[in-house]
């Protein structure tokens, strides 16, 4: 029978340790996970945006696995003072060469987080890539695309770079473009363009929609279409009024031209 207090083999441990180091970092994260969300529900109670509680919470979370570790460590007999003595030396040593980025992420997610330039569940287009905000943690932040793929972004990217919320402001304003040949009645065509508009459900009637002529392009007169919508009806809206601007055009005999070039040959 093996006694609690004898040493394991090629290890140095007793078995009473190594069970106790088990149980400590077993315990530990259960605790830990229920004390994280413990702390969630309660700040879901305050005013606190949900991204920053979300922040708050990875961050309590890194703190209490931490301190889980470093318990189940003394339990096997391994000081803990010097451990972490060595640990901050080294943890300097590093970041004298290479982790300046880490807490520049860091300090980013913590102004990302406080400002809220972005929050959770908003589209965005941050770094070069669009997408809703899926998360933002300590060091960097997620985007889901329109296809369900992640992209993870560097904090310190989101908050050096030109943000463009689409979804922060409750309307935005839809903008298609149609060219008409040259020589169209324009008076008729931008009447025909104001009542698709205006019969449109989902077209706010303020800010009021309006037909503007944007270029005398090579082949065409070019119009844009400006209606106002919900944010969330954008796409619906956009997709209606395109499609129906080319059916509309198409009935009434209002020529869209394609591009096309005139070619004159000489003859000497």
């Amino acid at each position: 029978m093996v006694g609690w207090e004898e040493q394991i083999p090629y290890i140095g441990i007793t078995y009473f340790q190594l069970i106790s180091a088990l149980v400590i970092l077993v315990v530990g994260y259960i605790v830990s996970k229920v004390l994280v969300s413990i702390f969630k529900r309660s700040m879901r109670k305050t005013k606190l945006p949900p991204l920053v509680i979300e922040f708050l919470g990875r961050f309590l979370a890194i703190l209490l696995y931490t301190t889980v570790l470093i318990l189940g460590l003394g339990a096997v007999g391994i000081s803990v003072s010097p451990l972490i003595l060595g640990l901050s030396a080294v943890i300097g040593l590093i970041l004298g060469f290479g982790l300046q980025d880490t807490f520049t992420n860091l300090a980013a997610g913590v102004w990302i987080a406080a400002l809220r330039p972005i929050d959770l569940g908003e589209v965005v287009e941050v770094a070069g890539k669009t997408g809703s905000v899926s998360g933002i943690g300590l060091m960097s932040t997620e985007l889901k695309t329109p296809d369900n793929k992640i992209i993870t972004i560097p904090n310190k990217l989101v908050w050096g770079s030109i943000i463009v919320n689409y979804t922060r402001m409750p309307t935005r304003r839809v903008d298609v473009d149609v060219g008409v040949a040259y020589g169209t009645d324009l008076d008729r065509a931008i009447k025909l363009a104001m009542d698709l508009m205006k019969s449109h459900p989902k077209v706010l009637d303020e800010p009021e929609p309006g037909v503007v002529i944007t270029a005398l392009a090579d082949s065409s007169i070019n119009l844009q279409l400006r209606a106002w919508a919900k944010t969330e009806d954008y796409w619906t809206v956009k997709g209606d009024l395109t499609r129906g601007i080319y059916e509309l055009y198409t009935k009434e005999g209002i020529e869209i031209p394609f591009p096309q070039l005139d070619v004159h040959l000489k003859k000497e």
